[in-house]
């Protein structure tokens, strides 16, 4: 039996529409204060509106819908990050919007890293995410160095300074850290300024 074009374009629409309500309802609950390890797919399918049976259409488990989830508001800091990579933006306001984001997802973000404390394949992928902000940060450093000027320790300067973000951002989300997010922003301008020429 053929299927129609538009058959298969409201299908996968339907799709792309039930993925985005699973992965709403799983950060709606770790919001509300459900760790991971409670957070079971017969939850996560009702508060979406389908069936337990229904979500392994669509994610094969728990730990799949994690990264999925993860990816998207990766890709959010991503393009926060993109401007200051590309020199369209100054420094100091892509650590905004990234602290922002950070706001935002912080509930997710707390989980994805206390997950890859102890899962494997969310640590690998976890690790890859930000090492897709470290490369691109070493281009950056390489292309603001002046001519002739030596670039090898690039790649270590971008991972610590990377890993610094994360961390910082990640404490004061998680820890409630007594520092204003203004001034953690400031401070971390303030290091990169002064540790990429250019920036």
């Amino acid at each position: 039996m053929l299927v129609s074009v538009a058959s298969l374009g409201r299908q996968s629409e339907k799709r792309a529409a039930i993925e985005r309500d699973v992965l709403r309802a799983t950060e709606e609950l770790l919001t509300s204060g459900a760790s991971f390890a409670e957070l079971n797919i017969e939850k996560i399918a009702t508060r979406a509106g389908i069936s337990r049976t229904a979500f392994y259409f669509y994610f094969r488990d728990k730990r799949e819908l994690l990264m999925r989830l993860t990816g998207d508001v990766n890709d959010q800091l991503m393009t926060a990050a993109d401007g200051w990579w590309t020199g369209e933006t100054e420094m100091r306001d892509a650590l905004q919007r990234i602290a922002e984001i950070y706001g935002e997802h912080g509930a997710l973000l707390r989980v994805v890293v206390e997950v890859s404390t102890y899962d494997e394949e969310v640590a690998q992928y976890w690790r890859s995410l930000v090492g897709r902000f470290a490369a691109a940060t070493r281009d950056r450093i390489v292309a603001e160095a002046p001519e002739g000027a030596e670039t090898g320790p690039a790649e270590a300067m971008a991972f610590a300074l990377v890993w610094m973000v994360e961390r910082t951002f990640y404490e004061h989300t998680v820890q409630g850290s007594p520092i204003p997010v203004d001034q953690l922003v400031d401070a971390l301008t303030t290091i990169f300024t002064r540790s990429v020429p250019g920036a």
